[in-house]
């Protein structure tokens, strides 16, 4: 049984597109394979932004924090402990003013930790977790992707890259604002995407 954490960042919540393209995901591939889901909604997880206070206690040794320090540092220990136990990672993203989500920012602020999932060597940087594959589904309003104003895929494969997980893959839900017709089209797309992506892992 593999294990898979799926990320929902829409703030419409279940409703969202990116969130129904993660729900079909998950009941698409366990029509072929046994896998235990973990869910993880940003929407309602309330991380609020990265600060100095709890970079601070992550830079704390464990048996020297205060009760304040270990809750906060407790929070990125259990996002990352979640990325550090799944095989595949699936993430829910719309685009929002042409960035991600802020509340996948923070999640991703807080799974970037020096010593955990990446490291400094004499030659660079070394991410520090293998074996782990991403999938992102991005449900966008318009039609961005392959042009400079998709800011998402680039900044999401160099992200993941620099904690060690090469193996990405997108799925593209687009001009969804755009019509029905069209909208209709780009999920019957992503569907068949979603279809493809999934048929090719094997239990």
């Amino acid at each position: 049984m593999s294990n898979l954490l799926v990320i929902n960042s829409s703030l419409n919540a279940a409703s969202g597109n990116s969130s129904k393209l993660t729900q079909t995901y998950i009941s698409t591939l366990q029509t072929s394979q046994s896998v235990a889901v973990t869910t993880r909604n940003l929407y309602a997880s309330d991380l609020g932004h990265l600060d100095a206070t709890e970079m601070e206690a992550w830079m704390t040794e464990p048996d020297a924090r205060t009760e304040k320090q270990a809750e906060l540092a407790a929070i990125s220990d259990t996002l990352i402990q979640e990325v550090q136990d799944a095989d595949e990672i699936v993430i829910g993203v719309p685009m929002y003013n042409f960035g991600i989500p802020s509340a996948l920012k923070a999640w991703i602020d807080r799974i970037a930790r020096a010593g955990i999932t990446f490291r400094y060597t004499e030659n660079g940087p070394q991410g520090l977790l293998e074996n782990k594959q991403v999938t992102i589904l991005a449900a966008r309003g318009g039609q961005y992707a392959g042009t400079p104003m998709d800011t998402q895929t680039e900044y999401l494969k160099h992200f993941f890259a620099f904690i060690g997980i090469t193996d990405i893959r997108f799925v593209y839900a687009e001009g969804l604002a755009m019509g029905d017709e069209q909208a209709s089209k780009a999920f019957e797309t992503a569907n068949e995407k979603i279809v493809e992506l999934t048929s090719v892992n094997v239990d």
